[in-house]
């Protein structure tokens, strides 16, 4: 009887072992890293790269079939905006690919949701974790970025400058912002083929850092593709304002130029202003004179196009805004559908500037001699430019503020 007992209890545990032996595997996570960086920490890892594809990995097999953007989410944590990513899933590995470039010095919550099963239908208890992008804030979607680090490269796409003559790099704003392109005021010029790419577009956003040097007895033409017949950005020579002029899509696809022109002491619709200007901050011209004059001033403007409203920022702070709806519904602006090049190719050439109103092989303004990049009397720019972005989207103004804080001097 004993050894009858005996083998019974042996057999009820083999018995029993092999049922713990077919459970299934709870889902749970191994391991996340970004890149290089090791995001599965107590702690919240920083410096991820902005091209970073992020790798997951789990204790088991993965449904494929729930690995979805309902269950797996990467959040833009300063304005609660869901990043786009690709998403594959092999075996118990997970990688994420957000499709556009992450924003740089932003921080980001990745959430996995309970939604998310195993092969054998183990749902996952749910995991949160953040991470910081290195370097300092810049709003995700970058379409070109020239920061001049010793060069004039585009940094993440591929306008990249086909000739930089007299530029040298000196010290930028601060320590993080390492080098800016010096301008002499008389032959520095920066050229990059292809700048209709860069202003064909419904939404749109510049930004860049400058300083004016004020021993250049003229006017600064800062930057230009074409002059107004695409865009261009000016310093006028008493420092008491400055305009972009831009060329705008009409309904009928011919084009118009528009000027964002911010002079001191700018008046809005409501006190004796064009009635398109909805908004102008008046800045006495001594306060505007000692913002753009030798010192570091950074300048957004943005267009969107759905709202057909232009938008100009320094320093972070809005100082007026344009409607084309507020045109009369009979003049064509009324009807403006986005940015556009208006250039014919001969009189101006489809190539943006650093430092003049147009590249070197356009002949408008030529024989003026403000306008003519061989004259020394020419408005030509004499001072320290960085960080210039280009962007296809409106950002927002608390985009704007934050990148501003993010980089000031």
């Amino acid at each position: 009887m004993n050894k009858l007992f005996l083998g019974l209890l042996l057999g009820t545990a083999v018995f029993m072992s092999g049922c713990k032996e077919d459970e299934p595997t709870p889902l749970t996570l191994d391991a996340i890293v970004a890149g290089m960086v090791d995001l599965n920490t107590a702690t919240a890892a920083t410096g991820v790269l902005v091209d970073a594809s992020i790798t997951v990995t789990f204790s088991t097999e993965v449904d494929a079939t729930t690995a979805t953007a309902a269950n797996i989410k990467l959040t833009q944590d300063y304005d609660d905006v869901d990043i786009a990513m690709d998403i594959e899933t092999v075996g118990k590995v997970i990688t994420l690919t957000p499709q556009a470039l992450l924003g740089a010095g932003t921080l980001y919550i990745l959430d996995f949701g309970a939604s998310l099963l195993s092969t054998d239908a183990q749902a996952l208890t749910p995991v949160s974790r953040s991470f910081t992008t290195e370097g300092t804030f810049a709003p995700s979607g970058v379409i070109a970025h020239w920061n001049f680090e010793n060069n004039a490269e585009d940094q993440v796409g591929s306008y990249d400058a086909s000739a930089a003559i007299a530029v040298t790099y000196t010290d930028s704003r601060n320590a993080a912002a390492g080098k800016a392109a010096t301008f002499d005021g008389d032959a520095t010029i920066i050229e990059v083929p292809n700048g209709d790419q860069l202003i064909n577009t419904r939404d749109f956003t510049i930004s860049f850092w400058v300083k004016t040097n004020s021993t250049h007895d003229a006017g600064h033409f800062v930057l230009g593709l074409g002059a107004f017949k695409g865009l261009q950005f000016e310093m006028f020579g008493g420092y008491d304002g400055a305009k972009f002029a831009i060329s705008y899509e009409l309904a009928d696809g011919t084009t118009a130029s528009e000027d964002m022109w911010f002079p001191s002491d700018a008046t809005s619709k409501d006190n004796g202003g064009w009635k398109g200007w909805d908004f102008a901050k008046a800045i006495p011209a001594a306060d505007m004179i000692a913002m753009l004059k030798d010192k570091w001033l950074n300048v957004v403007y943005t267009f969107d196009g759905v709202d057909k409203k232009g938008t100009l920022y320094y320093n972070g702070e809005k100082m007026k805004s344009f409607d084309f709806d507020l045109w009369d519904e009979t003049d064509a602006k009324h009807g403006v559908v986005g940015m556009k090049w208006g250039g014919d190719g001969v009189e101006v050439v489809n190539e943006l500037a650093f430092g003049f109103v147009q590249s070197r092989a356009g002949t408008l303004w030529d024989t003026e001699p403000w306008g003519g990049y061989d004259f020394p009397t020419a408005n030509h720019f004499k001072g320290q430019l960085d960080d210039v972005r280009i962007y296809h989207k409106a950002i927002t103004a608390s985009e704007v503020l934050l990148m501003y804080n993010s980089e000031k001097p």
